[in-house]
């Protein structure tokens, strides 16, 4: 992970210690961190705005984020602008792209986005090095790791194998019954063009399964959104 540039704005500098709340908001939100010494090392917090662009895939990692709120989206993108959503990374939770780079020494492979006003730690490559000896630590990335790689091997399997109407149906349930977004957004989520979003969703409106406002969509018949996606899941 690189510096966040743009309008990041970072709240705390490199400090001589952590500051004993800062410790406890740590240790109560990630528990692999308990037993090492907090107090005594110095990590730097940032508060970024939605959109702050936080690390490039190509650049080298320059820390390990822990994020105490908000959200970090991780995506690929594509040289005509286009987008693909790997995972998100919320408080208590690690992001294995930064790990990676850290573990391997190698270049960033995807880039990281604020969703929101996110504030996190950021974490030394040396500092990570080191605590990675410690065997709760230790276990607790590769765990993440381990569930990450299944989150992606579902994600290529509905990239590879089902239609982008699936998928798009499939999308709009697991979101609840009023979805606040952009068709931009949407094609960005799901890696492809906004034009084909906002095709699919005038079809999906003219089958009387959604209505479409300004940045909402609302599903109204939630059974046939159901049988355009191919799936069994339960109305929302």
């Amino acid at each position: 992970m690189r510096r966040a540039s743009g309008n990041a704005r970072a709240v705390g500098l490199r400090q001589v210690a952590t500051p004993a709340p800062l410790a406890l908001e740590l240790r109560a939100l990630y528990p692999s961190l308990t037993d090492l010494p907090l107090e005594s090392t110095a990590l730097e917090v940032l508060d970024v705005s939605a959109g702050t662009r936080l690390f490039d895939a190509g650049a080298p990692c320059a820390g390990f984020p822990l994020v105490l709120e908000g959200e970090i989206q991780v995506s690929r993108a594509a040289s005509d602008g286009r987008q693909l959503e790997l995972y998100r990374v919320g408080p208590g939770e690690i992001c294995i792209v930064s790990a990676a780079g850290l573990m391997s020494n190698r270049p960033l492979n995807a880039q990281g986005t604020a969703a929101a006003r996110t504030r996190l730690a950021m974490m030394p490559p040396n500092l990570f090095a080191r605590w990675n000896d410690h065997k709760p630590f230790r276990q607790f990335v590769f765990g993440v790791f381990a569930d990450r790689l299944g989150d992606l091997m579902t994600l290529v399997d509905a990239v590879a194998f089902h239609r982008l109407d699936e998928r798009l149906a499939g999308f709009l349930l697991e979101r609840g019954r009023v979805i606040h977004t952009t068709h931009q957004a949407l094609a960005d989520e799901l890696g492809t063009v906004r034009e084909i979003i906002t095709r699919l969703l005038n079809r999906f409106e003219s089958a009387g399964a959604v209505k479409l406002g300004r940045e909402r969509i609302e599903i109204v018949n939630a059974t046939a959104l159901q049988s355009l996606s191919g799936s069994a899941l339960k109305s929302p």
